[in-house]
């Protein structure tokens, strides 16, 4: 299936997980719908090593990526609800109850730090993270990952919604003034730029 290039535009890869599936230009896109969705998503976002994601695949057995891609989409959903429910507003600890799903995942990890040379040229030293990929569900636990540093390093309060007609993108909007509106400015900025103006001739005549 020919889908666009993934878009990471959120400023935090756990919002940029729930725009896998998104409507930018009219046309809805689910970058994951399929395991071979997952597998460029995750390659795309950085989240798991290419020959990790090359050696799943071998090894994955018949439906088992497509299945994995389900889990995904529902761990997607499941955190948009949360996202929705309490953006806007402080995150407090109170919020914890509702995360079981996720701390369930995280707890299924077999991450383990190793030392390893910074460059290949075999220079200074530094402590990795490092994780085992014993199988295709592994490749949720990044994107489990990267849900719980957003929920525990982001003010949800700056979380929002592109303003852009259709658009079903979020954000973290970081901007000294808070004051970001679209998702992307040459996009969903323009074409509402543009409407305005349209609208304002009509008024004239």
């Amino acid at each position: 299936m020919d889908r666009p290039p993934a878009m990471f535009i959120a400023d935090s890869l756990g919002l940029d997980f729930l725009n896998s599936v998104a409507t930018p230009v009219d046309t809805p896109v689910d970058w994951i719908d399929d395991g071979d969705g997952l597998i460029d998503w995750l390659a795309q976002a950085g989240l798991v090593p290419s020959d990790e994601l090359h050696a799943l695949k071998a090894r994955a057995r018949p439906g088992e990526l497509d299945k994995v891609a389900g889990e995904a989409r529902a761990l997607r959903e499941w955190f948009r609800e949360f996202v929705r429910k309490h953006a806007g507003r402080p995150l407090t600890a109170a919020a914890l109850k509702e995360l079981g799903p996720l701390n369930s995942l995280l707890e299924r990890d077999e991450a383990f730090n190793r030392i390893e040379p910074v460059h290949d040229d075999g220079g200074t030293l530094s402590l990795q993270m490092k994780r085992r990929w014993r199988s295709p569900q592994a490749m949720l636990l990044p994107v489990g990952e990267a849900l719980a540093k957003f929920v525990c390093e982001e003010d949800f309060t700056d979380v929002k919604q592109c303003e852009g007609h259709n658009c079903t993108m979020l954000f973290v909007d970081h901007t000294r003034r808070r004051a970001r509106r679209w998702c992307i400015m040459a996009v969903c900025g323009n074409r509402a730029k543009q409407a305005a103006h349209r609208s304002r001739l009509k008024g004239r005549d």
